[in-house]
């Protein structure tokens, strides 16, 4: 078993341990009773990333009753979610599991990777083809629909940043990729007279009107600056922080924590924290630079991908530079189904490490 564990990418894992003892700790100052659920979420997330280390995922390439399998198995998950989940702020994205709460679009992400990586690890070569091109834009708009039905328009734009991502690496033709990004600019002028909702909109001019309807909209956003911004470079301390502590700053165990970290903390945590996210990102790709096979290349691709999608939109939004779509930072913010579906993601890259 040493022997085994010597092999792991420690310095990987020491990233996403820094990550993971941030949170805690946080949590700890926020709530006692947050601090032991994610404690125990993390405790969950290292066994399932150990078990899945013990499987040669390269294997499971050549099953594609396997990889169809997980697909498969991800959209049954979103459409019962549509059918039985509870209505929870507008959002049917939750299945009630006695205390706890699973978010299947978390786990459809998590298939997308997979189903992707195994599309493209010979497409790619095809990818000048629009038939191609298509085939894998419908394995990213089947679930993409079902958890835009939801609604949760944060998890469909970490799909579509995922779907991009593998499309960019497999070489697509400069003239079919300004024809995707014309065909992007022209379904998202149609969302935005159609299918946004007034909320979502609101948001969105937010970004660019910070000081408009400080009440309102930009409420959060402006919270989320003052805690940055009267952190100081050590920040307030322990149960300290006054947006915290007083509830000014909403959802500072999920969306905001990034912001709840650094009042507490200081502007040398918050640097530390993207240090430590960033390092974290670094060995990902250069685990999959050194694979050999195209899948394992994919899935290291994927992950990091997914990874930086909801790192920039959640520090994005905690800064003000972009909208709030309740997307959380990795292995930072509180909750079950992301820390999960993060640690077999994790566990998935260790296996290629170690059959390296």
């Amino acid at each position: 078993m040493l022997s085994y564990l010597r092999h792991f990418d420690w310095k990987l894992n020491a990233a996403v341990a820094f990550l993971s003892f941030v949170s805690l700790v946080e949590l700890a100052s926020i709530s006692m009773d947050l601090f032991w659920k994610q404690l125990l979420f993390v405790g969950i997330g290292v066994l399932l990333m150990l078990f899945v280390t013990y499987f040669d995922w390269r294997s499971f390439v050549n099953y594609r009753g396997v990889i169809m399998g997980i697909y498969g198995g991800a959209i049954a998950l979103l459409v019962l979610t549509l059918l039985i989940a509870p209505e929870i702020r507008g959002n049917k994205a939750w299945i009630p599991i006695g205390p706890f709460q699973f978010q299947a679009s978390v786990f459809a992400n998590l298939a997308l990777i997979v189903v992707l990586a195994s599309f493209f690890r010979k497409s790619h070569r095809a990818i000048a083809r629009l038939s191609t091109l298509a085939k894998s834009f419908i394995y990213f708009a089947i679930p993409a629909a079902l958890i835009y039905l939801q609604p949760d328009l944060g998890s469909v734009l970490l799909m579509l940043s995922v779907w991009f991502g593998f499309v960019l690496v497999s070489g697509i033709r400069l003239q079919h990729l300004v024809a995707a990004l014309t065909l992007f600019a022209v379904v998202g002028a149609l969302g935005w007279a159609v299918f946004l909702e007034p909320y979502q909109k609101n948001r969105i001019v937010g970004v660019f009107f910070p000081d408009q309807d400080v009440l309102g909209v930009n409420y959060n956003v402006i919270q989320a600056k003052i805690a940055i911004g009267s952190a100081g470079f050590l920040g307030k301390g322990f149960g300290q922080g006054t947006q915290v502590q007083l509830g000014f700053l909403p959802e500072a165990h999920t969306d905001f924590i990034f912001s709840a970290v650094t009042e507490e903390w200081g502007l040398i945590a918050g640097f530390l924290l993207i240090g430590a996210f960033l390092a974290m990102i670094v060995r990902i790709v250069a685990i999959g630079l050194e694979e050999r096979s195209n899948f394992g290349q994919f899935i290291c691709l994927g992950t990091a991908i997914f990874f930086i999608a909801n790192f920039i939109f959640n520090t994005g939004s905690n800064v003000g530079l972009l909208p709030v779509i309740g997307v959380p930072f990795p292995f930072l913010s509180y909750g079950g189904s992301h820390i999960l579906a993060e640690f077999i993601l994790l566990g998935m890259v260790q296996s290629i490490k170690l059959r390296k």
